[in-house]
């Protein structure tokens, strides 16, 4: 199918955006503060539900299109500037006394700056690079073979996070040997996660492609990610 010439009004794209903002806030501010060891793999809880951002950011461009995905990357990148600024206000506020929890709320949502600013530089450029890679492989393979869209966007886009994000959060704080071997750890878990999830993404883009009776190409898009125009 080519760009839809007639705009209608979709059933689940607030649905899908809502789930997107929850999994990105949720995997930040709740996994982001434990670091687990499973079977010989040290690694930050958060890996296990942030790749879900990346399958509905896949899901999102496939159906409705990059326009309406960058709608979607911005309410999430704007939900966690408030969420950063609130925690930073909450925790910055003097305790009542007698009140004990101070020292862990500061634990589990006390991020440095250095964190926060690599946290949303990475989300912002690699879920942009993961529609756009995703919308251009779309237009290449004629709408076939969606798990080289999915796959092959999350490599571009997750691996751009994790180049932006590792060293602008942990360089010189931890030894460069230690960046380099969590970056590509959590790097290949996170593709991984995106390949074990691969059937479930073919369902769900299935049912929204029936549902919305939308299957968007991004012929003449404007990819400029400043933007919120939707393409018609």
């Amino acid at each position: 199918m080519s760009e839809n010439p007639h705009p209608h009004r979709y059933k689940y794209y607030d649905f899908v955006m809502a789930s997107f903002v929850t999994v990105l806030l949720c995997s930040n501010l709740i996994g982001a503060s434990k670091v687990c060891s499973i079977g010989g793999f040290t690694f930050g809880a958060g890996i296990l539900f942030f790749p879900l951002s990346y399958i509905f950011g896949d899901i999102l461009t496939e159906v409705y299109g990059y326009s309406r995905s960058r709608r979607v990357v911005w309410a999430g990148f704007s939900a966690q500037i408030f969420a950063s600024f609130m925690a930073y206000v909450v925790l910055a506020m003097p305790p009542a006394q007698g009140w004990p929890n101070q020292a862990a709320l500061e634990t589990a949502f006390g991020s440095t700056y250095r964190i926060v600013l690599a946290s949303l530089t990475a989300f912002f450029i690699g879920e942009f690079t993961n529609s756009f890679v995703l919308a251009k492989l779309k237009i290449l393979t004629k709408g076939r073979f969606l798990w080289v869209r999915t796959i092959g966007s999350t490599i571009a886009g997750e691996g751009v996070d994790s180049l932006i994000f590792y060293p602008i959060a942990f360089y010189g704080l931890w030894q460069t040997d230690l960046v380099i071997k969590v970056m590509i750890t959590n790097f290949v878990l996170k593709v991984l996660w995106e390949v074990i999830n691969t059937p479930v993404t073919y369902l769900v883009v299935g049912f929204l492609k029936r549902a919305e009776q939308e299957d968007y190409y991004d012929y003449k898009t404007n990819f400029n990610p400043f933007t919120l125009k939707e393409e018609k």
